[in-house]
């Protein structure tokens, strides 16, 4: 969890996020792309290994069943436990008791509020009256 592996999560995020926004009109060499698909591929195993010495199996799985359904908030709860790792805000490994209040935590950050409002279309024949 030292500050070159944080770099290298950064960087990757930043080149998904060019691909996603600039990089779309200008086309890579093979070279490049097989270069690129290698540096991802190697920054997620970085990733899974310091999860896995951060997690207990228990979370793990969880973790893994909720990526299933929602990976979006899964990267999201990952992110999350890295940073406070890298912080030195968790001594021991996350429980699966820990990781569900975590998650919890994070239901109630993220709920989005919706209101519906009914509006009732007015006929010639409504009288006001």
């Amino acid at each position: 969890m030292a500050d070159p592996e944080l770099e290298a999560i950064r960087q990757r995020r930043m080149q998904e996020l060019m691909a996603q926004h600039g990089g779309g009109g200008s086309q890579q060499n093979p070279d490049q792309q097989k270069a690129q698909d290698e540096a991802k591929s190697e920054a997620d195993e970085r990733r899974q290994m310091m999860l896995s010495q951060i997690l207990s199996s228990e979370a793990r799985e969880r973790l893994a069943r909720i990526a299933l359904v929602k990976p979006e908030k899964a990267r999201g709860v990952e992110d999350v436990i890295l940073r406070a790792a890298q912080m030195g805000q968790i001594a021991e490994k996350v429980s699966e008791e820990r990781l569900i209040s975590l998650l919890e935590q994070i239901n109630t950050q993220t709920t989005k509020q919706t209101k519906v409002t009914i509006q009732r279309r007015r006929s010639v024949l409504d009288d006001d009256d």
